[in-house]
């Protein structure tokens, strides 16, 4: 286990929500409506989201829980191989706080921001606003208690009822308030049929700017949506369409063999692609719109230049490519010319305050290091099947000639100043 001088704040990692959530943390009169607007079920033997009264089934296996199977010590290839005959366990880790500081210690993560799981998921696609009002309310007062455990530790991405933006503002000003939220989660996608280039969202962005909250983007997969909403189910509904077909050769055997040259070839269909594709290709896509469309096209980058933002969990290796075509594109494509927007964005990205997050496994980070130091944040995607450790980011970066203070930056200094933490050495081991 490689060792470190610094400390490491985990940018995004993931809260499983229990159902104490809905049945203490949910005010009395709004039980009943709120389990029906939406309500996560976690059986022996059947398991569901339901959202707005309707029930989506868990595409994939439900015996192996993908958003909460990891545990420190666990390879990749370990959950790879797992049974899914078999009822895995979740990680306790993933809905206790305890717990969590406890995996916190062993993976050498000092500090972490809480983002949801199934809120996340479906909590946008709410219809009641006043149901999405009395869910958010839960929602931060449960994640507020999760944090109590450890304040100068866990800190949290509050939950805003986008539904109605009035009740938006007024849950933005109360958490404001509250120490250990540093973040507002916003999933980019289309929400009652509107993308976020809208301007019923001005007054968000003008509300996180003048209360320092962060803007923390996080993609969903989408993989039990009702509706078109992000790329996730976008690649659910056309799966049928990336069949992947293998071809074999039958007979001939060419001249040499005494054969003729014609073969004849077989086609053999497998399972669809669609859902293993959906949660690879739809964060890098969501985000990626997120970033050219809102913060660029629609010049939310200009107009509220203090506001900070963090576009987590799409990788950040696309960067560079984003604002180069943007760059070309808003000086030569004449439906530009119809908003105020900058042609520098290479310049603006760097005046402004946004970050991406990025992972241990990203190689383009480690070669091109001092071209996204400053633009940043580590995340572990902690309890997920795909998570990593700080061990594993700091040893990577080490074997690819980052500096130390490079290193400190990207994995704890540039989330300090983009969530406003004081950094703290709380590890425990």
């Amino acid at each position: 286990m490689p060792q470190k001088m610094f400390p490491v704040f985990d940018s995004d990692s993931h809260v499983v929500e229990p159902a104490e959530l809905w049945t203490k943390y949910l005010d009395p009169e709004y039980r009943t409506l709120g389990k029906h607007a939406l309500w996560r079920e976690e059986g022996q033997h059947t398991s569901y989201l339901k959202v707005n009264g309707r029930m989506f089934r868990d595409t994939m296996n439900s015996n192996i829980p993908r958003h909460a199977i990891w545990k420190p010590g666990m390879t990749w290839d370990a959950i790879g191989e797992l049974d899914p005959g078999l009822r895995q366990p979740m990680n306790p880790g993933a809905s206790n706080s305890f717990a969590r500081l406890r995996d916190m210690n062993a993976i050498g993560i000092d500090q972490a921001l809480l983002y949801p799981t199934w809120f996340a998921e479906g909590f946008h696609l709410v219809e009641d606003p006043d149901a999405a009002y009395a869910l958010a309310r839960a929602y931060n007062n449960w994640i507020g208690d999760f944090c109590g455990a450890a304040p100068r530790r866990l800190f949290a991405a509050a939950m805003l009822p986008l539904q109605n933006m009035d009740y938006a503002i007024e849950e933005l000003t109360r958490i404001a308030k509250v120490g250990c939220f540093r973040a507002a989660f916003i999933r980019p996608m289309f929400l009652e049929g509107r993308y976020f280039t809208h301007p019923y969202y001005d007054p968000l962005w003008a509300a996180l700017q003048s209360t320092g909250i962060t803007a923390a983007i996080h993609p969903a997969a989408g993989l039990w949506n009702p509706e078109w909403t992000s790329h996730g189910p976008f690649i659910e509904k056309v799966k049928g369409r990336m069949t992947k077909a293998i071809f074999g050769a039958v007979g001939g055997g060419g001249p040499a063999a005494g054969g003729g040259t014609d073969q004849t070839f077989s086609l053999t269909a497998v399972p669809e692609l669609g859902h293993p594709l959906a949660p690879v290709l739809a964060p890098w896509l969501d985000n990626h719109m997120f970033v050219a469309a809102t913060l660029i096209g629609f010049t939310v980058m200009q107009r509220y230049p203090e506001m900070k933002v963090v576009v987590a969990h799409g990788k950040a290796s696309w960067m560079e490519e984003v604002l180069e075509k943007m760059e070309a594109s808003t000086r030569t494509i004449p439906l530009l010319h119809l908003y105020p927007v900058r042609t520098d964005t290479e310049e603006m990205w760097k005046e402004g305050h946004v970050m991406l997050g990025f992972d241990a496994e990203e190689r383009l980070i480690r070669k091109l290091p001092d071209q996204f130091a400053d633009k940043v944040v580590w995340g572990s995607r902690y309890p997920h099947h795909d998570t990593t450790s700080a061990w594993d980011a700091i040893e990577l970066l080490r074997a690819a000639n980052v500096s130390e203070a490079t290193i400190a930056r990207m994995l704890g200094g540039n989330a300090a100043s983009q969530f406003g933490v004081t950094l703290s050495s709380e590890l425990r081991i």
